[in-house]
């Protein structure tokens, strides 16, 4: 049953929130098991995730079918938070998109993060945007991704339309282009909510309201304590307050350093090995079946005890 909940309602609720863009624990031949998923997204909102976004980038959804992404919807929705549903880069095409855009809501999405498309032209760009609006009648959050970024004058048009809600930029670590688009947004009255892994606590800085990023798709809490810490800066203008975001803001500069590096594609399987070693995917469904052949598993010890590390000091 497709949620209610309007655009300010749903802005409102992510505003200072951390949604956490969720992986899709797998085997390695790529099946799930719905189970598993329910009991991972479960554990990610008991860390403070406040909104789940399924079958996006991180949890590898233009590689699942419309079928499984409306069931792990489904179960995201049982939770109580807002769940965002990622919609683009089907290996089927845009048909597709625009058939999994319809089941999201009725599976209970309460909006859609919208990947850049892969026809580039401005009035192709908009009306992707605008179809995927109409098929599905939810708020959509536009996104701006390093891998396909989109020109500022692109960008503006599609920050313009009237069914965009929110804006997630994800430029990794391009900081101008970072700094400019969050402008833009704001300027507009949009919810800023940074995707921006390797750059959380300045594009916070910059006015990002909020954070939707696959570096929450383990060790919540880290993240989660970044975006709680600068709120309360924000609020109460106290010295300690600040100086606290500063220190989470390290840390998970630290975490990020080790899991979002080259190959950058292989950050999903790291984040799936901090999952394992936290517990909240069992080994078996701890596999990303679409991971760079050239990601060395040599990596993970070191992932792994330097997310260990920042976890405890964020606890202190």
């Amino acid at each position: 049953m497709a949620n209610t909940r309007g655009p300010a309602e749903l802005t409102g609720r992510l505003r200072w929130s951390l949604v956490a863009a969720a992986a899709t624990p797998m085997r390695a031949d790529g099946s799930t098991d719905p189970d598993v998923c329910e009991a991972y997204f479960g554990q990610l909102v008991r860390g403070g995730a406040g909104g789940l976004a399924v079958a996006a980038h991180t949890g590898r959804g233009d590689r699942l079918s419309i079928a499984t992404k409306a069931e792990l919807v489904r179960r995201a929705a049982t939770l109580g938070v807002p769940v965002l549903a990622g919609v683009g880069g089907s290996a089927e095409g845009p048909d597709d998109d625009l058939e999994w855009a319809a089941a999201a809501g009725a599976a209970g999405a309460d909006a859609l993060l919208v990947f850049p498309p892969t026809q580039t032209e401005p009035d192709a760009v908009v009306s992707h945007h605008e179809a995927i609006a109409q098929a599905s009648g939810l708020p959509l959050v536009a996104f701006d991704l390093y891998t396909r970024a989109y020109p500022p004058e692109t960008l503006a048009r599609v920050l313009d339309l009237p069914d965009v809600c929110a804006f997630k930029p994800a430029r990794l670590h391009d900081a101008i282009a970072c700094q400019e688009s969050i402008a833009a947004a704001r300027s507009r009255g949009l919810l800023v909510l940074t995707g921006e892994d390797r750059m959380l606590g300045a594009s916070l800085m910059w006015g990002a309201e909020g954070a939707l990023i696959g570096l929450a798709a383990a060790a919540v809490q880290i993240t989660v304590a970044a975006v709680e810490t600068f709120a309360a800066a924000v609020h109460t203008s106290a010295r300690d307050a600040a100086a606290r975001f500063l220190e989470v803001s390290a840390i998970v500069d630290e975490v990020a350093r080790v899991t979002f590096r080259p190959p950058y594609e292989g950050y999903v399987q790291r984040m799936l090995w901090l999952a394992a070693d936290e517990g909240t995917v069992p080994a078996e469904f701890a596999v990303d079946p679409y991971r760079p052949a050239d990601l060395d598993d040599a990596e993970r010890d070191e992932v792994v005890r330097v997310a260990r590390q920042c976890r405890d000091q964020v606890r202190r």
